[in-house]
């Protein structure tokens, strides 16, 4: 998640000077990408690469303020991809508030839902595509924010990355290995970033804790995660019927609770790991409330196995409250995230003490700062959001299907 500092080649000198025009320099080379891609008429185009050729001319005053001013002169052509997934509803407000994003389009091939939307969010119809493709074709996004079912995603990457459009969606990646394998396999083809946006992503806490376990070394070698997650149930919350169709659905969300909620403690335990696979996964279901989820399970546990280390996630549509925290047990101490911007740390030499974690700040503020940084090429993608970690992710959330359906422990990584 941090951003890549490219170190100048020996033949520059170190002198201030030429590495401000070096780092001037990289950032014209991206200015041109970006103007190009935007696809504009000539005669716009060719304004804007004279303004860029002056410009090119001038001292660069720090790296700092020419990503700024980027950001601010070439905003981001964005659009959306579906309104079934009630997250929708808090993301529209802001994306159409920012001065980076160029907000073009919205594909709702439901007439009704769009008429809502434009009605409650004051968006003017001319926005608004029947299909994605349509979307595309007219409204022309160097990337788009995906939210409609889980199984639509690789339908939505694959047509995107058949034009170079970048992608980000609401977790999970996938309902399952042959659809993340198949997103893989598009966006590789088609050169475009894949983003998977995660609330607990932007939780000052996680990163702070990931610094303590990884830069500090603070709890020594990592031995045990566990990770809760969920709410009372998603009708018992007060979902939309649009949302409801297709999140208590096996098919079109993959699972009910253990897909739901179960990606968001994969994603934190696979980050933490570095990465690492686990080596087997086992995993208990049930369903606590058949009469008001009859096609899903509501409730989760499940177990990953490491050579030195356990992950443990619960996740659960029967919480008496909304909760998204963490505990992280090393060998000399542990790490507890009760919230979002708070700790609370052990370690072998001190007594357990609460700590408040700093904002983020720059493009891992939130998911369309991060993205817009990743397309820009301003920062390399990875973490928590990126393709690599949620491929493992949908391993284990299949893993975890075929275990509790099967009552068996599965050792990774299966057998295609």
């Amino acid at each position: 998640m941090n951003p890549t500092i490219s170190t100048a080649p020996r033949s520059l000198t170190n002198r201030p000077e030429a590495l401000a025009s070096r780092l001037h320099l990289d950032a014209a080379c991206r200015w041109f990408v970006g103007i190009v891609s935007l696809r504009l008429p000539t005669q716009v185009q060719a304004v804007l690469l004279a303004s860029l050729f002056f410009t090119a001319e001038a001292p660069a005053r720090s790296e700092a303020v020419s990503l700024r001013f980027r950001s601010e002169a070439v905003p981001l052509r964005f659009g959306i991809v579906g309104l079934t997934h009630d997250h929708a509803r808090g993301f529209i407000p802001g994306v159409t508030a920012r001065q980076d994003i160029q907000f073009v389009g919205i594909a709702e091939p439901n007439a009704e839902l769009a008429r809502t939307y434009a009605r409650n969010y004051h968006l003017s119809t001319n926005l608004f595509y029947g299909s994605l493709e349509e979307m595309l074709e007219k409204a022309r996004p160097q990337a788009v924010g995906v939210f409609t079912s889980t199984f639509e995603h690789r339908r939505v990457v694959e047509t995107c990355a058949a034009r170079g459009v970048h992608v980000m969606m609401e977790k999970p990646l996938a309902v399952g290995m042959e659809h993340a394998r198949a997103i893989e396999t598009a966006a590789k083809k088609g050169g475009i970033q894949v983003v998977v946006n995660y609330e607990t992503t932007w939780y000052p806490a996680n990163q702070a804790a990931f610094e303590l376990v990884h830069r500090e070394k603070l709890v020594g070698d990592l031995r045990k995660i566990v990770v809760h997650d969920g709410h009372q149930g998603p009708k018992e919350i007060g979902c939309s019927s649009a949302f409801l169709e297709w999140l208590t659905d096996p098919v079109l969300n993959g699972g009910g609770a253990l897909t739901d909620f179960g990606c968001y403690g994969a994603d934190l335990i696979t980050w933490l790991m570095d990465g690492e696979r686990p080596a087997s996964v086992v995993a208990v279901t049930q369903q606590i409330k058949p009469q008001v989820y009859p096609k899903v399970e509501d409730e989760a546990t499940i177990i990953l196995t490491y050579p030195h280390a356990q992950g443990i996630i619960q996740a659960s549509w029967n919480w008496p409250f909304n909760r998204k925290d963490m505990e992280i047990y090393g060998r000399t101490g542990y790490i507890l995230v009760p919230e979002r911007d708070r700790l609370r740390v052990r370690s072998s030499v001190s007594g357990e003490e609460e700590r408040s974690a700093s904002a983020l700040t720059g493009p891992n503020t939130d998911p369309v700062s991060y993205l817009g940084a990743v397309v820009r090429g301003e920062i390399r993608h990875s973490g928590l959001s990126s393709l690599e970690v949620n491929l493992i992710v949908t391993e284990i959330l299949d893993a975890a299907r075929l275990s509790a359906r099967t009552g068996r422990r599965i050792d990774l990584p299966v057998e295609r």
